[in-house]
């Protein structure tokens, strides 16, 4: 496979643009160390004031990669043209006869299962309305251990299939061996069915994408043969939680210019996100086999954020990957409250990190080991802010309680006076504040003024006020997800490995109690934190109060924003809307209401729906659906492994379902003779005694 791209000048445009990113990054990064060299009482010349302007330097330039990154994305959608957009392929001919086929993956791990299946619908009628439909398959790939889950989805898959008339089009699969979570089950795939399709759309357990997205992607695909992976933006919806309107909102109002901005730098050469994403699967299976890193987790073992590196193990193989910013209908949602947001970034802290070790990895592009770099920033930028924070703070203690030396260690006939500016300092935050903040008023001016998409966000005055509110609310929360990341990267570092749930993805909001276990520690931090400074260097304590109030209150901010009610009163009164609310498309009207529609689905003999290893059981339909999955699919067991369901069958006529460990409910699940004994004599023995006090205690 050649490397070069199929558009003209592809190769000098990349290295022509990332020398001049270069350059706007060294260059203001080194001007601004310098002047807050010249900021501090005794110019850099101690080791502690050193100590600042190395760190505040690395994060100068961290925070101007974000700042170009909007610059050129406000430019590249003002002029309305980029003649490198992977979407100017759509305007090429194309026969809806030639649609190679496609598999839509959606792995899911113990999630919830009305909202999977309803955004399974949703995609599946939404492809059922465009040419290509014939030749797209969806494939539920589940990692879910449980029997009462298993079961659920396995009945919720089954009940979708009868009621869409889908045989044949929607498959499930529940793997009996969880390894490599995500991408081993993606794996697990390829390897039983890569053969059978050109191209997999790998989705997110609350990914949603409309039919015709799906076959623009295919489109692309199919005339840019040089494209491994093509990447959406996805758009997040969903949300009432003030936490989830505001991460919405922001993702809606801001995401389209960085994602320009992303388009602009990396080209060929992007970032592959795990989810709403289109692969090539014979070069995927081909190359993109992911390593097991020497050593123990948390930094060896299995790669944990396989995204990255397997957008990198395509790129080495001389395949783009491209970023289809401008693509619409492409959907998932965003965490509802701080806490469950931060048990993913703890997760992804991990994965991060442990791409360092692959930085020097034979063969990648250098872009690639940048994005590597990009990905461990983003969560060891906390801890240098913390590291400077710190630095600062000691600084100002030690000027206050020990006070300034006039004579350097080398002999001099005149003193040296520091010197405090606090009209310097003003300027150098001042700067810092444009950096952060100016792309937000850009993104403002584009909708308003560009796109004219100003009514989408409640109008002109609103989509001010909605921004401000958000910025207000990001200024209250980055000092509480600083202090958390900067934990996470010191406990990965030193060794203690992170556990890899499922994800909260409902509205459930967060008790006193889980808000006290969470933020305990970090409010009396605050509290040390500013209560020294206060005490030593009052002066001081100002210019740091907007960091340490809001680690003392993180606990009520917290509980606030994981709330709905605050959520929906600004919903109400025009406030953090987007579009999905104002011009919902056809596709977000359908999952919310086939998920409120299968939320309150009855269920036979009035079991509840997450009771599924006793519907199993009990029910005649998911009994059925068992025996026969197994029969098609499975060898019957042997001597010893009949002798032991035999004992299984009679602990659990005896003893109930309960009395089952696990293990054991998983075994009973995989042996059709016992699950037919188990289900007639529940029904038979006693007049059907068994059964009805089995769904008396359940």
């Amino acid at each position: 496979m050649q490397s070069d791209s199929q558009v003209p000048g592809l190769s000098f445009s990349t290295g022509k643009r990332r020398l001049v990113l270069t350059l706007l990054i060294l260059i203001p990064s080194a001007m601004a160390s310098a002047y807050v060299g010249s900021v501090l009482p005794d110019k850099g010349s101690t080791p502690l004031e050193l100590a600042i302007i190395i760190v505040y330097s690395i994060l100068f330039a961290w925070i101007s990669v974000g700042f170009w990154t909007a610059i050129m994305g406000w430019f590249t959608i003002m002029r309305r043209y980029d003649r490198f957009a992977a979407s100017r392929a759509l305007s090429e001919p194309f026969d809806p006869n030639d649609f190679p086929r496609t598999a839509v993956l959606f792995p899911i791990c113990n999630e919830d299962t009305p909202r999977v299946m309803a955004g399974i619908k949703t995609t599946y009628l939404s492809l059922q309305r465009t040419p290509g439909a014939n030749q797209f398959d969806i494939h539920i790939l589940s990692d879910s251990g449980s029997a009462d889950k298993w079961m659920e989805e396995e009945a919720a898959w089954a009940d979708l299939v009868k009621e869409l008339g889908a045989q044949g089009r929607i498959f499930y699969r529940n793997r009996k061996v969880n390894l490599k979570r995500k991408s081993g089950n993606v794996a697990d795939f390829c390897r039983r069915h890569g053969s059978e399709y050109t191209y997999m759309a790998v989705f997110d357990a609350d990914s949603v994408m409309s039919g015709d997205t799906l076959n623009a992607m295919v489109r692309i695909m199919e005339r840019r043969p040089r494209i491994g992976i093509l990447q959406t933006a996805p758009a997040c919806f969903g949300r009432d939680t003030l936490l989830g309107r505001l991460q919405q909102f922001a993702n809606r109002a801001y995401g389209p210019m960085f994602a320009a901005g992303l388009h602009f730098w990396q080209l060929g050469d992007a970032q592959y996100w795990g989810h709403n994403a289109l692969i090539r699967i014979e070069p995927f299976m081909k190359h993109c086999g992911l390593p097991r890193l020497s050593g123990k987790p948390p930094l060896g073992g299995d790669i944990l954020s396989h995204d990255f590196v397997e957008a990198a193990l395509m790129r080495r193989a001389g395949w783009e990957v491209c970023l289809a910013f401008d693509l619409t209908g492409s959907w998932e949602e965003c965490p509802p409250n701080l806490l469950s947001e931060l048990k993913r970034d703890r997760r992804w802290c991990q994965g991060n990190l442990q791409h360092l070790r692959l930085l020097f990895t034979e063969g990648l592009f250098p872009a690639h080991r940048v994005l590597f770099l990009n990905g461990a920033m983003s969560y060891v930028s906390a801890l240098l802010w913390f590291l400077f924070l710190m630095l600062s703070s000691a600084e100002a203690v030690i000027q206050a309680v020990v006070g300034p030396s006039y004579f350097a260690a080398t002999r001099s006939l005149f003193p040296s006076w520091p010197v405090w500016q606090p009209l310097w300092a003003l300027i150098l935050l001042a700067t810092t504040g444009v950096l952060l903040f100016f792309p937000k008023i850009l993104s403002y001016l584009l909708i308003v003024l560009k796109t004219r998409r100003s009514k989408q966000f409640g109008g002109a005055f609103r989509l001010l006020a909605s921004i401000a509110l958000e910025v207000a609310f990001s200024a209250l929360l980055a000092p509480i997800r600083m202090l958390f990341h900067s934990k996470f990267v010191c406990i990965t570092l030193l060794g203690r490995q992170i556990g890899w749930g499922s994800q909260q993805r409902d509205d459930r909001p967060t008790s006193w109690g889980e808000a006290i276990r969470f933020h305990g520690g970090g409010a009396i931090f605050g509290l040390l934190w500013g209560g020294v400074v206060w005490l030593y260097a009052p002066y001081f304590f100002w210019w740091i109060a907007p960091i340490v109030l809001p680690i003392v209150l993180s606990m009520p901010l917290s509980v606030l924003t994981s709330h709905d009610g605050p959520g929906r009163w600004l919903r109400r009164k025009g406030l953090l809307l987007i579009p999905e609310e104002t011009v919902p498309a056809r596709e977000i009207r359908d999952v919310i209401r086939f998920t409120k529609e299968m939320e309150a689905a009855p269920t036979p003999l009035e079991l509840p729906r997450e009771a599924g290893f006793l519907r199993a059981l009990l029910d005649p339909g998911v009994n059925g659906l068992r025996r026969a999955l197994l029969s098609r699919n499975q060898r019957r067991p042997g001597e010893k492994a009949r002798e032991r369901n035999a004992k299984l069958v009679e602990k659990i006529l005896g003893n109930g379902p309960e009395a089952l460990t696990p293990d054991e409910k998983l075994c009973l699940l995989r042996d059709p003779d016992g699950l037919l004994e188990v289900h007639t004599r529940a029904w038979t023995a006693d007049d059907g005694a068994l059964r009805r006090a089995w769904l008396q205690r359940n």
